[in-house]
């Protein structure tokens, strides 16, 4: 009974699916505003299976995290299905200044809040076990070390925001729809390996950085994020023509509307960074106390 009891709400959870997949199909216009525009299979069961696998690894984990860091991930994967899964979606496909708000939940606010969580330890416990030996499995670890380098992680980071914005690239990504998710998948991942990197509360060694290179990523970060939303806040050139022939759903002028977009790279990313600084600073005091204190015991 308890080994059928998992695959029960698995069942469910296809159930709901099914039925968010149905009604925003052919009541789409009739759906209140926390409900999906379009369903999307990949991030409804990303997202709800990560919360059923992290309350499901509270229970087989010896230590869990602090609950506060249990809210900071809770409240990061709601971000990201706020953003992916409900009506904010269509807006962000209607406005820019709103597709930068969706894409700064999944780049920095969403990813930053995932990261605090430091859950990985828990949702890997409640995992199914045929699942466990490929996600830790040697090629799977070697990518993320790869990816998480501390030269490749900031060009990642930043190479994907300018990547995507890339007018060409832009335009042609808002009118095609596996393109659309390929951009929204990376831009959460690649935030989450980031700031994972960055917020890591160990010291170096097990940590990959010691804190005065975690600081120096989010310098190296920092600046090309405000170059690139300092251009698009005060140019006078739209570069962004695809929200016009996709029609804008607020009235508001193609100028305003990137202006707009360009504060939000420009303003909140660089909040993030700051808030990313403090945390790196208040773990580096912690780890310098907890050091003191070996030290005197032994």
């Amino acid at each position: 009974m308890n080994t059928a009891r998992p695959w029960f709400g698995y069942g469910a959870l296809l159930i709901v699916g099914a039925t968010l997949y149905l009604i925003s199909a052919y009541f789409p216009a009739h759906l209140p505003v926390f409900l999906p525009w379009e369903f999307h299979w990949p991030e409804f069961l990303v997202l709800t299976l990560a919360l059923a696998w992290f309350a499901r690894g509270l229970k087989r984990v010896a230590t869990p995290p602090p609950l506060w860091r249990q809210i900071c991930f809770v409240a990061g994967v709601i971000a990201f299905y706020v953003v992916l899964q409900t009506r904010m979606d269509y807006y962000a496909q209607h406005l820019f200044f709103m597709h930068r708000w969706a894409h700064f939940v999944l780049h920095h606010a969403g990813a930053f809040a995932i990261a605090m969580g430091m859950s990985g330890e828990v949702v890997f416990a409640g995992l199914p076990d045929f699942l466990k030996p490929i996600v830790s499995a040697r090629p799977v670890r070697k990518l993320v070390d790869i990816l998480q380098h501390p030269v490749i992680a900031p060009m990642l980071f930043v190479g994907l925001l300018y990547f995507w914005l890339l007018p060409s690239i832009h335009s042609y990504v808002m009118l095609n729809e596996p393109l659309y998710e390929v951009m929204n998948w990376s831009m959460a991942i690649n935030g989450v390996m980031f700031w994972s990197l960055i917020l890591d509360p160990r010291p170096k060694p097990p940590a990959r950085l010691s804190s005065l290179g975690r600081g120096a990523l989010i310098l190296v970060i920092e600046l090309p994020q405000m170059v690139l939303g300092a251009i698009l806040s005060l140019s006078m050139t739209d570069y962004y023509p695809v929200y016009t022939i996709c029609g804008r759903v607020m009235d508001m002028t193609a100028l305003n509307d990137q202006h707009y977009g360009g504060l939000i790279i420009w303003l909140p990313g660089t909040l993030t960074s700051f808030a990313a600084m403090i945390v790196v600073l208040v773990n580096m005091r912690l780890n310098e106390e907890r050091a003191e204190k070996l030290r005197a015991k032994a």
